[in-house]
């Protein structure tokens, strides 16, 4: 693993045969992932894959669905 700052870093990983990787150790303690966690796979064939934790996701969404004031978003803007 090259470790470009402390909150960054490069890692290659290979593809199984059943199309699985393993998360290196230091990204899992990076994102606090631990065994049984979701994590959402999201995909652009322009800039490729990125693995998210789904409450990180969820909780990203719910900000966006509320307003600056942090009152729900009601889409009759």
């Amino acid at each position: 693993m090259k470790k470009a700052e402390q909150d960054r870093f490069i890692v290659s990983v290979k593809v199984g045969p059943k199309g699985q990787i393993t998360i290196p150790a230091e990204a899992r303690q990076m994102f606090d992932i631990r065994e049984g966690d979701t994590l959402m796979v999201m995909g652009d064939k322009k800039r490729g894959i990125a693995l998210v934790k789904a409450t990180a996701f969820y909780e990203l969404m719910e900000r966006g669905e509320q307003d600056d004031s942090g009152n729900p978003h009601t889409g009759s803007d």
